[in-house]
């Protein structure tokens, strides 16, 4: 697109230091520290998903000059007040302190979410497959669980206190945005969580590969509504977690390997218990 087409949000920025590009200044620095009620979505398919779901407002966009035409219709779509800055591509870097080979990064607005009991009674009856998490603190893991339960029918992610920020950048960006799309709530005990999936309805299993578990595929007749539980890689679930479930599930695998991966694991787990 040529600076003479005209979309009205579009703010051209030749200036690395202007004001308006504060929010997106640093931004590796500060997913570390944290951002008061902000974070960043990364890339043009989460940018995407952010918009079209339209659960987290978008505050604000920067672009690299060459990408703005191929967001045209997106573009034209963001209400008039949302600005977009867009910047020669050689100072995207400078900007944001880090390569970011895509050149788009939004600014989302974090918006006080429901709590975990509202979580569950806003689920459609028709969701029959939650997964609860206790202690995944990898963004990169829990960006790829949240992909995986929507890939596979999931209907919401449930976080302990312990896990991650699932709208921490990283998560966002593996997730292929569906942390902005897949109801989640994050907060309490793990045993808070399995308590409160019982009241609605569901079973809890555990993901674990203890000898005492049942293979998943031996599973027979699962429940119509099952939450599982899986936990962070190396310590897996906690003694108190494993205490307190209805199953405990095994996904049989070589003897020369330990474990698979958390994500992985719920990706094979959802997968085989698809209703």
């Amino acid at each position: 697109m040529k600076r003479g087409v005209h979309v009205p949000n579009l703010n051209w920025v030749e200036d690395v230091t202007d004001s308006g590009l504060e929010p997106f200044r640093s931004v590796r620095d500060r997913d570390l520290a944290g951002r008061a009620n902000l974070f960043m979505v990364e890339g043009e398919v989460a940018l995407r998903v952010l918009v079209r779901h339209g659960r987290f407002p978008l505050s604000a966009l920067l672009l690299s000059e060459r990408r703005v035409k191929t967001l045209t219709s997106l573009l034209a779509d963001l209400p008039d007040q949302t600005p977009v800055y867009v910047v020669p591509h050689h100072a995207i870097e400078e900007i944001v302190g880090f390569k970011m080979h895509r050149g788009v990064l939004g600014c989302g607005q974090r918006i006080l979410g429901p709590s975990l009991d509202a979580t569950l009674a806003d689920l459609s009856a028709h969701v029959q497959r939650v997964v609860l998490t206790e202690a995944v603190s990898n963004t990169d893991n829990m960006g790829a669980i949240f992909r995986n339960v929507a890939a596979f029918g999931g209907g919401a992610v449930l976080l302990d206190q312990q896990s991650c920020d699932p709208l921490y950048r990283k998560a966002i960006r593996v997730s292929s945005g569906q942390t902005l799309a897949l109801p989640f709530c994050r907060g309490g005990t793990v045993l808070e969580l399995v308590e409160s999936v019982r009241r609605v309805g569901f079973q809890v299993a555990a993901l674990t590969p203890c000898e005492a578990a049942t293979p998943i595929k031996e599973w027979k007749n699962p429940p119509d509504r099952v939450a599982l539980l899986v936990g962070a890689e190396g310590p897996g679930l906690s003694d108190a977690a494993l205490a307190s479930v209805d199953h405990r599930l095994a996904i049989p695998m070589a003897t020369s390997v330990d474990s698979l991966n958390v994500a992985t694991s719920v990706a094979v787990a959802m997968h085989q218990l698809q209703p």
